[in-house]
């Protein structure tokens, strides 16, 4: 057995996690703090210094948060699929709401029409779908605060129940949430990340039986 091939036991059998597997988990954990990187600087620009360009970090927040869908480890593909849809709206939102008022006004069109929010809610949907996927697998309380503080904040504006400003703030809080989640995820051992690949083994075989 050597460190790039290491066979675990799984509850429907035996298991390897390969090279490959850590290079997908230390990807996937870069593109997540990127993700909650992106998201806080453009929170605290669109704090200090406007909106007008604080929009540009959307592209490296979409991006990141694109290629942690790719490379997390969800063995419940409907789960995983259904993420990367919301991913695929929330971004599809997010050029719509730049071609029809332009990138400088974006942001302040958002403010002030909060129904744009559901257009580019299912983006912060992706998010706190990751943001619950490792509460569930880590118990880890940041995860559960970013899981609850996106909805809370997006929905609670949609419905004009919270300002503006308290609503940036519980975004802000919720992007060092996943920036914190991210940084710690770092120290622990790739085979967290990855799980039981036997599982994922079960289901396929059970798919490919249901569905020949």
């Amino acid at each position: 057995m050597t460190e790039a091939n290491c066979q675990f036991e799984g509850v429907y059998g035996s298991f390897a996690i390969t090279e490959q597997d850590r290079r997908e988990v230390h990807r996937y954990r870069i593109a997540l703090l990127v993700s909650g990187l992106a998201l806080s600087a453009g929170l605290l620009q669109w704090w200090q210094l406007g909106s007008e360009l604080a929009w540009l970090w959307v592209l490296p927040l979409a991006s990141a948060l694109g290629l942690a869908l790719r490379w997390i480890h969800i063995y419940l593909r409907p789960l995983h699929q259904a993420l990367k849809l919301f991913w695929l709206l929330g971004c599809l939102g997010w050029c719509v709401l730049l071609a029809l008022n332009g990138p400088a006004a974006a942001l302040t069109t958002l403010q002030r029409q909060p129904l744009w929010i559901l257009a580019i809610g299912p983006l912060f949907a992706a998010m706190a779908g990751i943001g619950f996927k490792e509460f569930f697998c880590f118990r880890r309380p940041e995860a559960i605060g970013l899981t609850l503080l996106l909805p809370i904040a997006l929905l609670g504006r949609l419905i004009n129940l919270l300002p503006a400003d308290v609503c940036l703030a519980l975004l802000t809080t919720a992007a060092l949430l996943l920036v914190m989640m991210a940084i710690r995820k770092f120290g622990m051992d790739p085979a967290a990340d990855i799980g039981d690949k036997s599982v994922f083994a079960y289901l396929e075989a059970q798919r490919n039986v249901v569905t020949p």
